[in-house]
């Protein structure tokens, strides 16, 4: 989010590689690594070497905020934990992302997306009432997490602005999820005596229609809010005559009957296609929306004009499909670069943001302190290939 918005973000790992990248192929970036990781610079240092950490070192000099998602205590073991970098230089935001937070019990814990959506309820919400807890498709905890940290060290610049010291920022994954759960959580706090697995159904079981219905070439989600909403979906489906069923006749009293709810809906879409359902209810401004695949995410129209879904152009592969930046400023969506190859930067931020000379770089190299892959031999890769 930091690269997409113009900060120049060097992306530290080690002169192996971070594990992701070469997760389908020990010779080319995966995708998912091209997803995560545009428009950023590529720095490997090895941390274990004094030699290494003296470079990391140099570059907080110049830091307006570092991003570790270590596990705790790593970056101390290494004399680069907070206090010591924000010693050496006070305007530092230091962000740390972790699990569970540096206090509490759960501290210590290692913590993946699927881990942290099994301990924050995730899991036991998701997925229908007769049926296995079931994780999220995509890894959203990461996610959450990720944009949350970007929001405190975002705050913590503009405190900065106001009175030239920097700060420790964190964001715990397992805290980040807490507020999704407002409607469960609610249900639960009020006595509903409801599944915690609810399907595609409000989890809350408090407004109906909301669900997932079947069309005849997929399915569609449909939502009414409030009673206008519902009075417009009674005339997409030619159902003036239940305006004034009591059955329906309010959010409480259509919660109270959400079956009968669903099969009105789903008598009306399951004889019509996605797409002439979605023009009747758009014509009514319903809340609706066919159900995509992820083929038909990857080409949708919207996304694409929006600059949510770029095209780059990498060194070995040719064009490859990356994600844009959700955040709009004044302007012009940013465009994305591909991903960098490991140490496709290490001369360009070694020489000129650090000053450090060809013989030092080259000593570097060669002592495997870091690693360097000019963009003059990667443009000769690309052409080999």
């Amino acid at each position: 989010m930091f690269a997409h918005l113009g900060a120049d973000v060097i992306k530290v790992e080690s002169p192996r590689g971070e594990l992701l990248r070469y997760r389908e192929d020990p010779e080319v970036e995966s995708r998912e690594f091209m997803m995560l990781n545009s428009s950023k610079r590529s720095l490997p240092i090895d941390l274990k070497t004094s030699d290494g950490r003296q470079i990391f070192l140099d570059l907080i000099d110049r830091a307006d905020v570092l991003i570790e998602n270590f596990s705790l205590g790593v970056m101390e073991r290494l004399g680069l934990g907070a206090d010591e970098l924000m010693k050496r230089n006070p305007r530092l935001i230091y962000a740390r992302g972790t699990g569970y937070g540096s206090e509490g019990v759960l501290s210590g814990l290692s913590a993946m997306d699927l881990t942290v959506q099994a301990i924050a309820g995730v899991i036991s919400t998701t997925g229908f009432p007769d049926g296995k807890p079931v994780k999220t498709g995509p890894a959203f905890v990461d996610f959450m997490a990720g944009i949350h940290l970007f929001a405190a060290a975002v705050s913590a610049l503009y405190q900065r602005e106001r009175d030239g010291h920097g700060q420790l920022v964190q964001a715990a994954m397992y805290d980040t999820i807490v507020p999704t759960l407002a409607s469960p959580m609610a249900a639960y706090e009020s006595g509903k005596n409801a599944p915690e697995r609810v399907g595609n159904r409000h989890s809350g079981l408090s407004v109906a229609p909301y669900n997932v219905y079947t069309a005849k070439d997929g399915y569609l989600a449909i939502f009414c809010v409030s009673n206008r909403h519902w009075r417009r979906l009674l005339t997409c489906m030619a159902r003036e005559d239940l305006l004034d069923d009591p059955r329906f006749g309010t959010p409480h009293a259509r919660a109270q009957n959400m079956d009968a709810v669903d099969e009105l809906v789903e008598t009306f879409t399951s004889t019509r296609t996605r797409a002439e359902i979605a023009e009747i209810l758009r014509e009514q401004d319903v809340p609706s929306a066919p159900v995509q695949t992820v083929g038909e995410v990857s080409n949708d129209e919207h996304l694409i004009q929006n600059g949510m879904i770029q095209t780059v152009r990498h060194r070995v592969l040719g064009e490859v499909t990356v994600p844009g930046c959700a955040i709009r400023l004044d302007g012009a969506p940013p465009v994305a670069t591909a991903a960098p190859a490991l140490g496709a930067d290490t001369g360009d931020v070694l020489s000129q943001l650090l000053g450090y000379d060809a013989q030092r770089i080259q000593e570097l190299v060669q002592a495997g302190i870091t690693v360097s892959t000019t963009r003059s031999e990667m443009a000769v890769a690309a052409d080999e290939a």
